[in-house]
């Protein structure tokens, strides 16, 4: 049988755990592709470091250009993070003319267009399914089950991390620092957590769907973040009491068209490519996804409405994810094919990415007023004099004492507009804190 030799770049939790899973899973693979994978050399910081899976020290070695320019290596896999070495050896396996998997968000999103520029000059297939929401095959379904379909809609779980934090926020009543250094005990969070609980994660991972859904490259400075530090065990209970649940999305959606004196400058399709925690209704089945697990909605034109759904990250769902792409690749040296659908290609319609002080949205807004008569008026007056209107107030029970929770549901109003009218609320005296704002996301 024709094998096919491969040489990996990372041996820590996730490249141990392709190793492990490759070992155990090898004879299947190799049944069902006609080919066998040979794992042959891995290239690894240092050969005594401890790993989740144990890798034999034969194949290991800490010379990562060695297994570069192996002439026996066929395939290299790059699962080191970051986005400085692991930029170079990526192109330079590239230069060699050698495809490339790789599980690594960050470099795709910062810089992909380069990355895949290289890999069309060299001819070669870059593969990239573990970057995003690890086992959920949503890239390969996105380049070709829906190579049909203009995608309309896109709002993605895509962090495990502050999906089980604000799970459990819910579940337990519990507030935002005390569940988040529970997650830390359990290995769930990382110390320091910026990178997950600050949207930075879910930023990598939502530019890439967003450039490979519309075909125009989004870059990470393009895209709004918020993360979930601002959500409290009382805007979990007062969503839920509402209907809501709160969730970190990565949110990319087809605007209308522009209007006015902007609409010729803003020529093609225009986006909102955002990450932020919003309320989601309990009736949608994205509420109800708990934990670790990542969930990615997708609306087509053609297809209509989609829902992956499974671990976002770890050893075997990650490792998962890189032996699919193992398989493509091997297929493709095994059959020549120098190109499948193309990653990125630029649509009928050139792109660009909306402010998001330009798009509109729902609102969730709690502030903490002085308990006294005449608030909601003052309050009332500052939104009506922008054109901003109140779908309901809630002011809920059980608070007594000066200052209290006053819960509005805004209508639909530009983002920019409602940043300025929460700067006035802010500074009436009757108001003690800063206004606590969340988009509402009804996802119809």
């Amino acid at each position: 049988m024709e094998q096919v030799h491969i040489g990996m770049l990372g041996g820590g939790t996730v490249g141990s755990g392709v190793y492990h899973h490759w070992r155990r899973n090898g004879a299947l693979m190799a049944a069902r592709l006609g080919l066998r994978l040979q794992l042959s050399r891995v290239a690894v910081k240092a050969l005594d470091e401890p790993r989740p899976y144990e890798i034999p020290r034969a194949v290991l070695t800490t010379d990562w250009k060695a297994v570069v320019h192996d002439p026996q290596v066929q395939v290299v896999v790059e699962l080191v993070g970051g986005t400085t070495v692991a930029r170079t050896m990526v192109l330079e396996a590239l230069r060699c003319g050698k495809p490339v998997v790789t599980a690594n968000k960050a470099l795709l999103a910062t810089h992909g267009e380069e990355l895949f520029a290289a890999a069309h000059r060299a001819g070669v297939n870059l593969y990239y399914e573990a970057s995003v929401a690890g086992g959920i095959p949503i890239i390969k379904t996105l380049r070709e089950a829906f190579v049909g379909n203009r995608i309309t809609h896109l709002y993605g779980i895509v962090n495990g991390t502050c999906n089980y934090i604000l799970s459990r926020m819910k579940q337990e009543g519990a507030d935002f620092a005390e569940v988040l250094a529970e997650a830390q005990r359990l290995g769930y969070a990382e110390t320091p957590p910026d990178l997950d609980v600050d949207g930075d994660d879910a930023r990598h991972k939502t530019g890439i769907l967003a450039s490979l859904a519309h075909g125009f490259w989004v870059r990470p400075e393009h895209i709004h973040v918020e993360g979930i530090r601002q959500v409290s065990r009382l805007d979990m209970q007062f969503a839920g009491q509402l209907g809501y649940t709160i969730k970190l999305l990565g949110i990319v959606k087809q605007l209308p068209p522009a209007r006015g004196r902007s609409a010729r400058a803003a020529r093609g399709l225009r986006l909102q490519v955002s990450v932020y925690p919003a309320l989601v209704p309990n009736t949608h089945v994205l509420a109800s996804v708990q934990g670790v697990f990542n969930a990615v909605f997708v609306r087509g034109d053609v297809v209509g409405d989609t829902l992956f759904y499974g671990r976002g990250a770890g050893k075997d769902a990650t490792a998962s994810a890189v032996l699919s792409d193992l398989a493509d690749a091997a297929l493709d040296l095994a059959h020549g094919s120098a190109r499948r659908v193309p990653a990125f290609v630029a649509h009928e319609n050139h792109g660009t990415v909306v402010p998001l002080g330009e798009v509109s949205s729902r609102y969730y807004v709690r502030l903490s007023v002085v308990d006294r008569p005449g608030v909601i008026a003052q309050i009332s007056a500052i939104l009506g004099a922008a054109r901003i209107g109140i779908a309901s107030i809630i002011q809920p029970e059980g608070h007594e004492g000066e200052v209290v929770p006053l819960i509005l549901m805004i209508h639909d109003a530009p983002n920019a507009v409602m940043d300025r009218a929460l700067a006035r609320i802010a500074r009436l005296p009757v108001v003690k804190a800063p206004p606590v704002r969340f988009r509402v996301e009804s996802l119809e």
